[in-house]
């Protein structure tokens, strides 16, 4: 991996100089998938790891598909698990279907219901394009990865990066035990505001996942 290398060797002036430029050209390449998408979009994060007919899986994949007829496109990493459910939800829906994958040792293959794609070698890159395209995210069980993409919308929020950014987690007993350290231990110690648990919206219904992203949405820009 590219990133890898920087990482962990040395480079000299010329090498340094070339990765910038092919960061900066995923960059630019990524932007350029994101404005082929012709509608609100949201994003969905979750395990890739589990199967068709899964909880996860299912949820994600009908979800995904009261977006796409609300008429809304879907964005995920493209890859299996959570990510092929909501794809393909969205494109059994009739919906834009969008999937940024991601170059990896162990590769992740790509799955069969993306519209638009594009393969990234560099996280960073990948990862501000889910930011880019969505106007929310709809989070489904997961381990340190989708962690990983929860923290950092919610940091984003916290910040100011983002203003007016929903955050849906589904399966309210996956997430309790993280929200319940939360509110038990980072709240009293005073490293997180109990406001930034308003940042969140728990269900375990399709519908209301939708509706949350769809109400925050029609509330900046009307009925446009």
């Amino acid at each position: 991996m590219e990133t890898r290398d920087l990482l962990t060797t040395h480079q000299t002036l010329a090498e340094r100089r070339q990765h910038v430029e092919r960061i900066a050209d995923e960059f630019f390449d990524g932007f350029e998938a994101v404005e082929k998408i012709d509608r609100p979009a949201v994003s969905f994060f979750g395990s890739s790891r589990v199967p068709e007919g899964s909880a996860p899986y299912e949820a994600a994949r009908a979800t995904a598909a009261l977006f796409a007829k609300a008429g809304w496109a879907v964005v995920t990493g493209g890859g299996p698990g959570v990510m092929e459910g909501a794809n393909r939800g969205c494109q059994e829906a009739g919906g834009l279907s969008v999937g940024f994958n991601i170059h990896l040792p162990h590769e992740q293959g790509a799955n069969p219901y993306v519209d638009i794609g594009m393969t990234f070698r560099h996280f960073y890159a990948r990862k501000t394009m889910f930011v880019k395209a969505a106007e929310g995210f709809c989070v489904f069980p997961g381990g340190f990865g989708t962690a990983d993409e929860l923290f950092e919308s919610l940091t984003l929020i916290q910040t100011g990066t983002v203003t007016h950014f929903p955050v849906v987690l589904f399966d309210s007993a996956y997430w309790a035990p993280l929200l319940d350290w939360v509110r038990t231990r980072l709240v009293p110690e005073g490293m997180v505001s109990p406001d930034d648990l308003e940042l969140l919206t728990v269900t375990d219904e399709p519908a209301e996942a939708v509706e949350r992203v769809l109400a925050s949405w029609t509330a900046r820009n009307g009925d446009a």
